[in-house]
């Protein structure tokens, strides 16, 4: 099986970029906010939700993307270790959302859960046509996910492939395939995870 999710560009960038941030603790550390703002542009897009992007979302363009980040900034700021607990994402994203006069549920959906588990809910979440954020920490093979370590970004689509599922990620403005299983287990005891967008 294989889906991918009809996502966004702005100019020639695949989704947002955090590298467009100006501000020097965002353009380092903003990946969680960023990620909240793609998703934010592609729920509202998709699903007839203005309320999620203060601008227009069918006419994208950097400079009102930079402009939501920094709104963004305060509910899902950067921190020391960075964002590195889903409750947190959680938390700062819900407080966006009152303020937006919107609602999306979410939970957390822990590293620890196995790989098969990790498969199926990928499955689910993208058939359903919501992306997923995703939190990435140590990993053992830091040659492969260099850029991806200490990151939240989003999964936008998979394929199966045997045992493995493919899966398509958006960040730094580009699309990059990874398999599933060898990000999922990373080798690591403090796992990231990914985040269960509900409705």
């Amino acid at each position: 099986m294989e889906k991918q999710l009809e996502y966004f560009t702005i100019g020639n960038s695949f989704g947002g970029s955090q590298a467009w941030f100006q501000n020097i603790v965002m353009n380092i550390g903003g990946c969680a906010a960023a990620t909240a703002c793609d998703s934010c542009i592609y729920l509202a897009r998709t699903f007839n939700r203005p309320g999620l992007y203060p601008y227009d979302s069918w006419h994208l363009n950097r400079d009102e993307y930079v402009r939501f980040s920094q709104m963004m900034k305060p509910y899902i700021r950067p921190r020391v270790r960075g964002v590195h607990k889903l409750e947190w994402y959680i938390d700062g994203f819900t407080r966006y959302l009152e303020d937006a006069g919107e609602k999306i549920e979410m939970k957390g959906f822990s590293g620890n859960h196995t790989y098969e588990e990790a498969k199926e809910l990928v499955r689910q979440q993208i058939d359903r046509g919501y992306p997923i954020p995703y939190l990435l920490l140590s990993h053992r093979d830091k040659a492969q996910f260099k850029d991806f370590i200490w990151h939240w970004f989003l999964v936008i689509g998979y394929r199966e492939q045997g045992e493995d599922m493919i899966v398509t990620t958006a960040t730094y403005g580009g699309a990059t395939e990874f398999s599933l299983k060898a990000m999922w287990n990373t080798g690591y005891e403090e796992k990231g995870g990914m985040i269960h967008y509900i409705n």
